[in-house]
């Protein structure tokens, strides 16, 4: 994962200040690209734990078509509950009564996630993202696009339009609950020599939190679709407009780049699953995964 560390190393020494919607500030960049050549392992960041669990079931939830936090919470990953539990304060009226990030920031959302875990109705009215990532990917303007990706995969592999877009300018007004219009934006496949790629576009990239999360997760779809069509994984090519690290993730940025990477493990997925649709959490085994100690850093709500 040295490109990982070469793409933070960048932004701490060439990066430009830039404030940003959050308030927290940033160190920037405009225009970057990593390869990542998916026959030789896995690219799950070695240099800090990743957790892979949270990856896996976000993935087949964005798969899924689902935009409601419940699935998620109910297996144990948190990491899209901020946005929905500060639009809960903000709709109830409590915001102001629970600064962010405070103990009593805290401990009101553990009770808000408990609360979406057991009332179906309670999380229908505030688990909702809105129109995100799910949502566009498989129901555009009432186009399926996930799903005609890889039958047009399967039956014109020499396609150039072989695309799936997130950004849909019609709902990004919309998706006020989640407060971030989607990040990675589009993602393109290529066929050749029976090998499968994939490139990302991502408009925004938090490159200490977010980016370890988006190169396993699309490393991953890459995998399964390589899988469903019948081909060999090839590259996954991660492509950045405004990749940036936060203010207040420059320490544990210092604590990243002492250490060194490990070797990448190795991921294996049920062959005998050949529809896109049908991938189970348990489908997936990671071997040899051998990272440094977690590094812990505040999100930018």
């Amino acid at each position: 994962m040295k490109q990982y560390l070469d793409l933070m190393r960048h932004i701490r020494d060439s990066g430009v200040r830039k404030e940003d919607r959050t308030g927290t500030g940033t160190l920037s960049i405009f225009g970057h690209q990593m390869r990542f050549d998916l026959s030789e392992g896995f690219p799950l960041v070695t240099t800090k734990k990743v957790h892979l669990k949270s990856i896996i079931h976000e993935l087949l939830w964005f798969i899924q078509g689902d935009t409601n936090i419940r699935y998620l919470v109910q297996n144990g990953v948190n990491i899209w509950n901020d946005w929905p539990f500060q639009s809960y304060l903000r709709e109830t009226e409590q915001d102001q009564n629970f600064p962010m990030y405070t103990p009593e920031w805290r401990e009101q959302k553990k009770l808000f996630v408990e609360q979406v875990k057991i009332d179906e109705q309670f999380a229908a009215q505030y688990g909702e993202l809105g129109p995100v990532y799910g949502h566009q990917w498989r129901n555009f303007e009432g186009v399926d696009q996930l799903a005609q990706l890889v039958a047009d995969i399967q039956n014109n592999p020499d396609s150039r339009r072989l695309i799936v877009s997130a950004w849909n300018p019609k709902d990004i007004p919309v998706m006020v609950k989640s407060g971030l219009p989607p990040c990675h934006t589009l993602f393109q496949f290529y066929v050749s020599e029976g090998r499968l790629s994939c490139q990302l576009y991502q408009r925004s990239a938090d490159v200490l939190l977010g980016v370890p999360f988006n190169i396993a997760s699309y490393a991953l779809l890459t995998l399964m679709i390589a899988q469903v069509a019948g081909l060999k994984p090839g590259d996954f090519v991660h492509t950045f407009g405004d990749a940036h690290l936060y203010s207040n993730h420059l320490e544990q940025v210092e604590e990243q780049l002492s250490r060194e990477p490990h070797v990448l493990p190795v991921m294996s997925i049920n062959p005998s699953v050949t529809d896109i649709f049908s991938f189970q959490y348990d489908d997936f085994e990671l071997n040899g995964y051998e990272p440094c100690p977690p590094i812990s850093a505040p999100v930018a709500v």
